[in-house]
């Protein structure tokens, strides 16, 4: 009986798993342009117990989302604040699901 080899499982979204030039030819970016987003505080890869940087799929996902926001016209700091407001949604639309599960407990 021949066994179908399985593809190989994605690591979870918020894995470290890319280095930076592999999450640069990911993201068709320089290297150093991932260093610049990192330095502005737009993405914060791991490290490694030796410093090496180490990037999620959440991470690449965020650097795509910084070229829409910058192809959108936006500068840095105006992508940073976007990128902080939009965490800050996701997290009250939390609490709000969670205040309303409460409530609806209640009933």
């Amino acid at each position: 009986m021949d066994r179908q080899p399985q593809p190989a499982a994605r690591p979870a979204p918020d894995r470290a798993v890319y280095g930076i030039s592999v999450a640069a030819e990911l993201l068709n970016l320089a290297p150093q342009t991932l260093r610049v987003y990192e330095a502005r505080g737009l993405v914060e890869p791991r490290r490694t117990s030796g410093g090496t940087r180490r990037y999620s799929d959440d991470d690449i996902d965020r650097v795509r989302r910084i070229g829409e926001l910058l192809a959108s016209g936006l500068n840095l700091a105006g992508v940073k604040l976007v990128l902080d407001m939009e965490l800050e949604n996701r997290r009250l639309r939390a609490e709000l699901g969670e205040a309303l599960a409460r409530l609806a407990s209640r009933d």
